[in-house]
């Protein structure tokens, strides 16, 4: 994937790694654009970075998936690269009284919609990339996040057919995996101890300049190249 003179979508652009990705393709000199539920957010990004365009759309939703598409293909038909990167983490057990409901909307957000848009967008004769983010938790779930882990497994297994899939049309797709991070993911300070998302994106966009397409940073990295029974050590560990 060429790092300028792009014009990209991130979904998910105003927080957490979506955030840690516009701010970075913003210094690579690329046009960038950016959706999510909350106009408020979007507008703190617009306001730190003027150059941003911002679109409002709950991508639990189909219609505005559908919508959001027809906007770009009307107003941004030189649009070159997608980042499926919204997603959201509900710390559940099978026993809460909610946790059907709670697992159907993790399962629109982080499976339907990136599935949804993917088929969309393809259909851009400009599209050259789509960038997938999963998770390190792909290859071994946490089970206080349960749903989330088989979200992000499914959208793993998803990606690698996919790289298949359009290597005919000569898009490139790319996995970003990370390991849990410095974010807000699943309610605020859960994640406070691990790190910065400022040091993953400057790990994986090195991994980009080495033209990889699957993106690891610490223990994602050991995650993903882990064997069957190291990934039951580490399963347990996580899991006391």
């Amino acid at each position: 994937m060429k790092l300028s003179n792009n014009k990209i979508l991130i979904t998910g652009g105003a927080t957490g790694i979506g955030l840690g990705l516009t701010e970075r393709f913003i210094q690579e000199k690329n046009q960038v654009i950016i959706c999510g539920r909350r106009k408020e957010v979007l507008q703190e990004v617009s306001n730190k970075f003027p150059a941003v365009i911002t679109k409002v759309c709950d991508l639990s939703e189909e219609s505005e998936r559908t919508e959001l598409y027809q906007w770009i293909a009307e107003h941004h038909s030189d649009l070159n690269v997608l980042v499926n990167n919204a997603g959201i983490q509900n710390w559940m057990d099978i026993s809460d009284e909610h946790f059907y409901d709670k697992a159907k909307n993790e399962i629109q957000i982080n499976v339907l919609a990136p599935l949804h848009l993917t088929s969309l967008f393809t259909g851009l004769k400009s599209l050259e990339t789509v960038i997938n983010v999963t998770s390190g938790l792909a290859f071994a779930p946490l089970t206080k996040v349960p749903v989330y882990c088989a979200t992000k497994a499914f959208f793993h297994s998803f990606t690698i057919s996919l790289r298949h899939l359009l290597k005919s049309k000569n898009i490139e797709i790319i996995e970003l995996i990370p390991p849990a991070l410095n974010t807000d993911l699943g309610g605020k300070g859960l994640h406070s101890e691990h790190p910065s998302v400022g040091d993953f994106i400057n790990a994986i966009f090195q991994q980009l300049k080495e033209d990889k397409n699957e993106l690891t940073f610490g223990y994602s990295e050991m995650l993903s190249k882990a064997t069957p029974v190291e990934i039951q050590g580490m399963f347990k560990r996580m899991n006391p």
